[in-house]
């Protein structure tokens, strides 16, 4: 009884993380929409934080420094859910996207821009200019969209949902569609990493395709989870 109980509440907290992911998705497609992606250059991002900080932070995706780590919650609701005996490849998959998770967010350099930004607006010299341009510029080739870590992370976590999605398949505890929505979802994420850094381009494009996937995929995981939770 008090492990159904324990179940129940892992469940409801996975439904709920859901729709708190469901709605930081609909948001950043918006600030990409609407203010814009992140910055190319180390000049555009000081320029553009210091125009206006809010804007900047929010195309420097500081959302994510705040919503990653519920993925920890939902794909751990995900695990309850389907372990039913001892799944080695069910553990596997997950330790592959906790790592993942604990990568990428060891990698966000968001307030390091600002940090120096602030730094950039005051400065008075060339010298002093230029070496916050070089600091700065060390800081975009190693942050969460360009660093090894963040591509490593990203690389673990989508094979692992991926997995994830693939047991989900051979399993009735979600619906075939919720599969392979997922199958679907994290294998283009997948190959958005894996072929960016071949041909960027056509990564660009997968992601294009996969990221409104996951307003179809969150929802049908945390009705789900809502239904199991009762």
């Amino acid at each position: 009884m008090k492990m159904d109980t324990y179940n129940g509440k892992v469940y409801r907290l996975g439904g709920l993380t859901s729709l708190a992911l469901i709605i930081y998705s609909l948001v950043t497609v918006l600030i990409v929409a609407f203010i814009g992606g992140p910055p190319v250059t180390i000049e555009e991002c000081y320029s553009m934080l210091g125009e206006n900080k809010l804007y900047g932070l929010l195309r420097l995706d500081v959302l994510t420094v705040f919503f990653m780590p519920l993925y920890y919650i939902l794909f751990y609701s995900i695990y309850k859910a389907l372990r039913k005996e001892n799944n080695w490849l069910l553990t596997i998959s997950t330790i592959l996207v906790f790592a993942g998770i604990t990568l990428f967010l060891a990698t966000p350099s968001v307030f390091s821009y600002l940090h120096l930004s602030n730094k950039f607006a005051v400065a008075t010299t060339d010298f002093q200019r230029n070496q916050l341009l070089s600091a700065g510029e060390a800081i975009l080739a190693s942050d969460m969209w360009h660093g090894t870590g963040a591509l490593i992370g990203g690389l673990l976590l989508q094979t692992g949902a991926f997995l994830i999605s693939l047991i989900m398949l051979k399993d009735n505890t979600f619906s075939r569609l919720t599969a392979y929505i997922g199958i679907a979802t994290h294998g283009l994420d997948l190959a958005h990493i894996v072929i960016g850094f071949v041909a960027p381009p056509v990564g660009v494009i997968l992601m294009a395709i996969a990221g409104p996937l996951y307003l179809l995929w969150f929802p049908l995981v945390g009705a789900r989870l809502f239904k199991l939770s009762k």
